[in-house]
């Protein structure tokens, strides 16, 4: 057995001081503040990352070839044609990627039997 998850198995068996339990939550906490702050950042960088004008002339031009307006042509649409030719090239990863992305995802279903007391006789 890991020793992850050690620590939580612990509480409320005395192993621990009340205030000791209350401080290891504390620093639970705080480190899952931090971490949903970068998290938080990091989207939103590349939101704008994604919402800035592409540089590249040479992709630039190739977007116009396709149909698109040049004030629409961002860092997001290339990005998108770009996975959009990875999944007609066959990559099934990049196909499954634009088909969640537009909201196509299969529903998984699971079925649940009906326990009945039957089976534990």
């Amino acid at each position: 057995m890991s020793d992850r998850g050690k620590n939580l198995k612990s509480f409320g068996t005395g192993k621990f001081t009340p205030e000791e339990e209350q401080e290891i939550r504390r620093k639970g906490n705080e480190a899952y503040r931090r971490n949903c702050k970068k998290r938080k950042a990091m989207k939103e960088q590349l939101q704008v990352l994604l919402n800035m004008p592409l540089e590249n002339e040479r992709l630039k031009n190739q977007i116009k070839q396709l149909g698109f307006d040049e004030k629409n042509i961002n860092n997001q649409l290339a990005l998108s044609i770009a996975l959009f030719q990875e999944g007609l090239k066959g990559n099934v990863k990049a196909y499954e990627t634009i088909r969640d992305t537009i909201g196509e995802k299969p529903v998984e279903k699971q079925e649940i039997k009906e326990i009945t007391t039957e089976w534990f006789k």
